[in-house]
């Protein structure tokens, strides 16, 4: 079962915490909460139980899901089968128009072959893929713009 992320919005500001009580508000188990204590989350005091604040708390989670974002440098896109940056093969980038001003980037990657996506908005693709040869796609067209089905439902049941 994949590792669920855990919200640190969840945890209050201004409440201390018991292992228990804090494993209950994020969702995970109280030796996650443990885990967390050897890997640098600072409880209030050394006495029993052991509280947390809920301030350092938050800035904890926080701190860990900032450390584990990997932001691609301009002309690359992240390729999930090689779990880092690379450059699109061929130099060449896919744009499909979303809603509004926003759209996929699609590539392929030069390592692996693997499709690799990005979210981007339409006015800073020369940004976000210098000197690569960008083709922008249509739009699929959306259900919306279909004829409406037939609502005759006076068909007799067989």
């Amino acid at each position: 079962m994949p590792a669920r992320r855990v919200n640190p919005y969840r945890v209050k500001l201004h409440r201390d915490y018991a292992v228990q009580e804090l494993a209950e508000c994020l969702g995970v188990h109280k030796n996650t909460v443990r885990h967390w204590q050897g890997d640098g989350l600072k409880a209030i005091d050394g006495n029993r139980p052991t509280m947390f604040n809920g301030k350092a708390t938050r800035a904890f989670l926080l701190a860990r899901q900032t450390s584990r974002k990997r932001p691609c440098p301009p002309g690359t896109i992240y390729c999930f089968k090689c779990r880092e940056a690379k450059a699109p093969a061929l130099g060449m980038v896919e744009f499909i128009p979303g809603k509004g001003t926003t759209g996929n980037l699609t590539a392929l990657c030069e390592t692996c072959g693997t499709m690799m996506h990005r979210r981007a908005n339409a006015a800073k693709i020369a940004e976000i893929m210098p000197r690569l040869a960008v083709q922008i796609r249509q739009a699929p067209s959306r259900l919306i713009e279909r004829t409406p089905p037939s609502l005759n439902c006076d068909k007799p049941k067989d």
